[in-house]
């Protein structure tokens, strides 16, 4: 097996405590995942059980607040969890195992302590799930215009409209739930946590995707759910700040990903290609080949270190909107390319079923799409360049 590890620039950033978090990481993901993960996305489902068993290593806790059964850790640390996890080459798992990690923190940094108190603890333990609902059938990426209402009775909202494409949205206990509760924009929404078992609330799995086939995603209707005002996250029309406080999070470890999948498109691709004889010699000597693993791991390269200089500034409070939107673009890009070079390495045989390599090209436009599209991050850059 070619060791892909060797072909990691060094991070100047990691201690021995990153090295030895993703040692660990290795070993579950080698023993709980790996052997079950193509089983699991055909079936389209993860196992209840791997919530507590990620808990059992500090998983799900990661860089929570221990007063809450969290885990200390630093942005480098998530890096790492978001790396190991893509080792499969099923982004369905990283995104339906560690949904919380989008839905939790707006609950941690702008709820109320009773509401953190009886939430986040069963959440981190596995026993219980949240997901964030934002996205709308009409709305997509542009968040100001949503149009789920939620109208104030008396101590209660009354919350009525859709989600759609909700990650883990079969599961989830609880909606981290984007509402309109004013005017036009992002100055009328709030946010609300809705249990999921309240009156009015139903939902429907959307099974029919192109990729992610073990994340279950769902659309989320309410119909005149009451929800107590004491539910509310944060103040009332001030819940945007809340949403994309966690922005940046999301987008490096959407970055991690990627470039993690990048690498399993240029292992799988080099150990195709040292088997493989074509016309009297190995696949790899020839050099149109090992042009394109060189392309591959130039650009891998590149994004794995315009990554770790915004994860840096990230840690520092420094971290510019235009860079970290940058480079989500750029991280698209590379896994795009690499996974484009891996087929045309791999050939027929990866246009088949039960290989990462196929899985990861059908996984392109999700990662691509999710978490803010190529263009509308390249002209929140652009915008926030002054142009």
């Amino acid at each position: 097996m070619f060791d892909i590890d060797s072909t990691r620039s060094p991070n100047p950033f990691f201690t021995e405590e990153h090295q030895q978090w993703r040692s660990q990481l290795r070993r579950f993901v080698s023993r709980e995942i790996m052997p079950h993960v193509d089983d699991w996305d055909e079936a389209g489902a993860l196992p209840d059980a791997l919530w507590s068993r990620a808990a059992d290593i500090g998983l799900l806790q990661l860089g929570f607040p221990e007063e809450y059964g969290g885990v200390p850790a630093d942005i480098f640390h998530i890096i790492v969890a978001a790396e190991e996890l893509a080792r499969c080459g099923a982004g369905g798992l990283y995104a339906s195992l560690l949904v919380h990690g989008i839905a939790l923190p707006p609950l941690v940094h702008y709820g109320s302590a009773q509401l953190k108190a009886a939430v986040i603890p069963p959440v981190l333990r596995g026993e219980k799930h949240i997901s964030l609902a934002v996205t709308e059938p009409g709305g997509g990426s542009d968040v100001a215009n949503l149009s789920c209402s939620a109208r104030k009775v008396g101590d209660e909202f009354i919350v009525n409209g859709e989600k759609t494409f909700i990650t883990g949205g079969m599961r989830a206990n609880w909606f981290t739930t984007a509402v309109r509760t004013g005017g036009e924009g992002f100055g009328g929404i709030s946010l609300l946590l809705i249990p999921a078992d309240a009156a009015g609330v139903s939902r429907t799995h959307l099974d029919k995707k192109q990729g992610w086939w073990c994340s279950d995603t769902a659309s989320i209707f309410f119909d005149d759910v009451r929800v107590p005002a004491a539910n509310l996250i944060g103040a009332e029309n001030q819940g945007f700040l809340p949403i994309v406080h966690n922005f940046n999070q999301e987008r490096l470890g959407i970055t991690a990903s990627c470039i993690e999948y990048s690498r399993v498109c240029l292992q799988e691709a080099i150990e195709w290609a040292q088997e493989r004889q074509t016309f009297g010699k190995r696949l790899a000597n020839h050099q149109v080949i090992r042009h394109k693993f060189a392309q591959m791991l130039q650009r891998i390269n590149a994004t794995q270190a315009y990554m770790d200089m915004c994860a840096w500034a990230e840690q520092q409070g420094q971290l510019k909107i235009a860079d970290v939107a940058l480079l989500k673009v750029q991280a698209t890009e590379t896994l795009e390319f690499c996974a484009r070079e891996a087929m045309q390495v791999i050939g027929g045989a990866s246009y088949f079923r039960g290989s990462r390599v196929e899985r990861i090209y059908r996984e392109v436009r999700v990662n691509a799409i999710g978490g803010g599209s190529e263009e509308i991050l390249r002209d929140l850059a652009s915008r926030q360049m002054g142009i």
